[in-house]
């Protein structure tokens, strides 16, 4: 962005010259008047010996007097000039981001951005005020001011008088917060749900007891799940996959989780007390649900109240009241899950979430003075936003304006921003702030997120990212193959730039994408096969290769032909790519059967998962989280809610290691 402040530059380069003419015409009035006064001491000790001179010839002292005006203006008009050009400079450097905008001053949209997210008064108003400002000291570099002259006072007063009016629009712009400035949409599309892969946690979501005869885990090919079903009036239209758990949205709003809640990531209460008693030797086999060990609070689908979940604080609290009843009483649109932490998205942009944050030295907390948080809870100092995705421990939201928002563990530059010393008291990093630069021509589309590394694509459809880059899972070079190489910023990933990317989706140590004319592209960790290509396809010129000379990372965005993709998904080392016949393919480290090959071997190609549960569905979603994974159809015989279909795009857009 450097070459667009060039011309502010020259702007204010060329002010000071403009100044002195100014200031010099308007010192004239002045020193004609002052002569009188001010020459005489300066000649009168010259003619001091000669005091009948003055008396005889007064006119031609009066002459001599403008003879010598002419050096006295000189200096003045010097000194007025130094004194006002600065003064005229930063006055013009003040009003450069109204003149250019946001195209040559970033740093200004941020900042009015950051006013506008925290319903402060706008930044835009500031120009005006400073402008005003700046005549007052022009007025006493002149000497007007320290002259007694009555006017300069009077028109200086006025100028301090201006900056009150734009105080008046500060009330009006506070309920720009109430007006509706974006209205996201639910899912209309009812979803089929086939699980499969270890599910000791209880990440299946098929309960605790045997159903037609299977045990709810270890489930190593895609099987219904029974609690999931629309036919009992559990209608799923998106679902996000979590580290250990799962959390799934209803075509009336409603949320469902399930899985691991020791950080309160559900959302509700699962306290549970298991039954104990004595197992004998005969009915060790028996199958039962003492034998499965899981909690049945925490292995079903359940609900999770927003009833009794505060509107926030605020001055207008009956506004605050009924936004809150239309927003959230309208029900949720999105969800997303981190490890230990689950978030939804409201109708009008707001975020809730609850669950807690983990770094590398344990909890770090929910927010500012909350551990971890049980049930619901606002993320103050958002709004207005569009979409969220969630890493192991961070989030990453994008607003109506294009802005990428990020919250959570820092410790792997994740958030696009310096992460905090772990004894640190602030706890900024657990405050959403912007993440980038962005302004009219540069603004984000969308977003994604691996376990430690974020996405996003721009309005020109390039691909910037950030975070851990051991492995370059980021598709950028920066100290790839280093344990602590991180890329501290969002940067443009120019590997892809001969892409028109259309999606992407981010492991622990590797990331996969999507093109618009269907082409599937993989990078990052190779040893346990997340990238899908087998060992001929890597080169010194594509990889990294170890002391073995087996190679390591893949270091180039690279197409896996043979397979024309609408959809990719990952998990921590497992890969999915959907193609336009709704098959879904699958790759990678296998040991829980989350690949859904029925199979605990490494898979090292993509393979189509078929078995005769989803044998003759159309596959329109796949998600993962560390030892288990999902997929999804659209239920069969449906019909639009809405005229033209409505947008199905966001259906399971938003999983744990996560896709665009």
């Amino acid at each position: 962005m450097a070459p667009k402040r060039k011309p502010a530059v020259a702007a204010d380069a060329a002010a000071p010259s403009t100044t002195k003419k100014t200031a010099t015409k308007t010192a004239k009035p002045a020193t004609k008047a002052a002569p009188k006064k001010a020459a005489a001491p300066k000649t009168a000790p010259k003619k001091a010996p000669k005091k009948a001179a003055a008396p005889k010839n007064p006119v031609a002292a009066d002459k001599e007097a403008p003879k010598k005006a002419p050096a006295k203006k000189s200096a003045p008009a010097k000194t007025v000039t130094t004194k006002a050009g600065p003064k005229a400079t930063r006055g013009l450097k003040r009003k450069a981001p109204d003149d250019e905008d946001d195209d040559s001053s970033p740093s200004s949209s941020s900042d009015e951005d950051a006013a506008s997210s925290s319903g402060g008064p706008p930044q835009s108003k500031r120009p005006r005020a400073s402008a005003d400002e700046s005549k007052m000291p022009r007025a006493s570099a002149d000497g007007l001011a320290e002259s007694g002259t009555a006017r300069r006072p009077r028109t200086a007063g006025r100028a301090v008088q201006k900056p009150a009016p734009p105080k008046a629009p500060a009330k009006p712009f506070r309920k720009r917060r109430f007006v509706q400035k974006v209205q996201n949409e639910r899912p209309t599309k009812v979803l089929d749900v086939f699980v499969f892969g270890e599910g000791s946690a209880g990440e299946l979501g098929l309960g605790s007891t045997p159903y037609e005869g299977k045990k709810p885990k270890d489930v190593k090919r895609p099987r219904f799940n029974h609690n999931l079903d629309a036919d009992k009036g559990v209608e799923i239209v998106q679902i996000a996959c979590g580290g250990m758990h799962v959390a799934a949205l209803t075509s009336i709003g409603n949320v469902l989780t399930w899985g691991v809640n020791d950080d309160k990531a559900l959302g509700r209460d699962t306290t549970w007390e298991s039954v104990q008693h004595d197992i004998d030797d005969s009915d060790s086999d028996s199958g039962g649900d003492d034998e499965s060990g899981l909690n049945p609070l925490e292995s079903t689908p359940s609900d999770v109240s927003f009833v009794g979940v505060d509107p926030p604080d605020d001055d207008n609290a009956l506004e605050e009241a009924v936004r809150y009843l239309l927003d959230v009483g309208m029900g949720i649109v999105q969800v997303a899950a981190t490890d230990s932490a689950t978030f939804a998205l409201t109708p009008g942009g707001q975020v809730y979430g609850w669950g807690t944050f983990r770094g590398a030295d344990g909890i770090i907390g929910f927010s500012k003075g909350i551990k971890s948080q049980p049930t619901p809870m606002l993320i103050e100092g958002l709004q207005w936003i569009t979409k969220i995705v969630c890493g192991s421990n961070h989030v990453v939201a994008l607003d109506v304006d294009g802005r990428v928002f990020t919250w959570g563990s820092g410790g792997q530059y994740q958030l696009g921003r310096k992460p905090l010393s772990r004894h640190s008291k602030d706890k900024t990093e657990l405050k959403p702030q912007a993440c980038g630069k962005f302004f009219k021509n540069h603004y984000a589309i969308d977003i994604a997120a691996g376990s430690y590394h974020s996405f996003y694509i721009d309005n020109k459809r390039r691909v910037w990212s950030w975070g851990l880059n051991n492995y370059s899972q980021t598709g950028l070079y920066d100290d790839t193959g280093k344990d602590d190489a991180m890329v501290l910023e969002p940067k443009i990933v120019t590997s892809l730039e001969k892409y028109k990317v259309k999606m992407i989706a981010g492991g622990e140590h590797h990331s996969v994408a999507c093109t618009d004319d269907g082409t599937l592209l993989t990078w990052g960790r190779i040893d346990g096969h997340q990238v899908g290509h087998p060992l001929t396809a890597y080169n010194e010129d594509n990889a990294i290769f170890d002391d073995s000379n087996k190679p390591r990372i893949l270091i180039e965005p690279t197409p896996i032909k043979g397979i024309y993709t609408t959809f990719v998904a990952a998990g921590t080392d497992t890969s999915f790519a959907i193609d336009n016949n709704g098959h879904v393919h699958s790759w990678g480290f296998s040991a829980n059967y989350q690949t859904g090959q029925g199979t605990t071997d490494d898979v090292e190609v993509p393979e189509v998962i078929d078995n005769t549960a989803i044998r003759d569905r159309v596959i329109s979603f796949a998600g993962a989280g560390g030892q288990y994974s999902l997929v999804a159809s659209e239920r069969p015989g449906q019909v639009d809610l809405e005229e033209g279909g409505g947008d199905d795009s966001s259906v399971g857009s938003v999983d744990g290691e996560n896709g665009i």
